[in-house]
């Protein structure tokens, strides 16, 4: 009998990507990919605010859209489960002060913050699909939890067939879904291999609202 092959029920655990990273350094090619270039320029034309206050990036890897998105930002933390995709991020991002790296498996772990050092950006980029469902609603408390009044949550994430715990079209609509409480959609684009979804926190006047074209 042909079919799909079967998924992993279970989110991935941090020993998935430290093996990934040990057979090859740049496993998605993301510093010579022409889709991966088209994608990161996308990321950053969609960024509601030409310069955010403090940012977080999950799952930052090597650090090939870090070093770019650390220009729009006043500071920028970007966190990753893999050792050696942070080794290599740090490199990349030599040059860029403002950026800080830190090895978190989210989101089983998140990082700490006061009150007042909210996030008023999170981009979950090629991320939320190797969560599965349980934990994309754990996520979406994570970001609730952590996203300023004003703060926005960038999700971007191949739309193609994985073996992973979701597909990206099922781990965006769930992460959506879940966090509708607090925040509404106000950009959606696709493209032939990846959809992004900008949404924005709202209080309980601004909630349901429509997403904007």
């Amino acid at each position: 009998m042909t079919g799909q092959p079967q998924r992993p029920a279970a989110s991935l655990p941090a020993s998935y990507f430290d093996a990934i990273y040990e057979r090859d350094p740049d496993p998605w090619r993301f510093q010579c990919s022409a889709y991966e270039r088209a994608k990161y320029d996308a990321t950053l034309a969609a960024l509601p605010r030409q310069r955010h206050r403090r940012a977080l990036e999950v799952g930052c890897s090597i650090g090939v859209l870090t070093r770019d998105l650390a220009l729009r930002c006043d500071a920028l933390l970007a966190v990753d489960a893999a050792e050696k995709a942070l080794a290599a991020a740090r490199a990349t991002c030599a040059d860029r002060p403002n950026a800080a790296f830190a090895r978190l498996r989210v989101p089983d772990e998140w990082p700490e913050h006061d009150t007042g050092a909210a996030f008023d950006l999170i981009l979950l980029s090629e991320v939320v699909y190797y969560l599965d469902r349980a934990d994309v609603a754990r996520l979406a408390g994570r970001v609730e939890a952590s996203l300023a009044p004003d703060g926005d949550c960038l999700l971007v994430h191949w739309t193609g067939e994985t073996d992973y715990p979701l597909s990206g079209d099922e781990a965006t609509e769930a992460f959506i879904a879940t966090a509708s409480g607090f925040a509404a959609v106000t950009r959606q684009e696709r493209s032939g291999r990846y959809r992004l979804d900008l949404l924005r926190r709202v209080g309980a006047a601004g909630r349901g609202a429509a997403a904007r074209p």
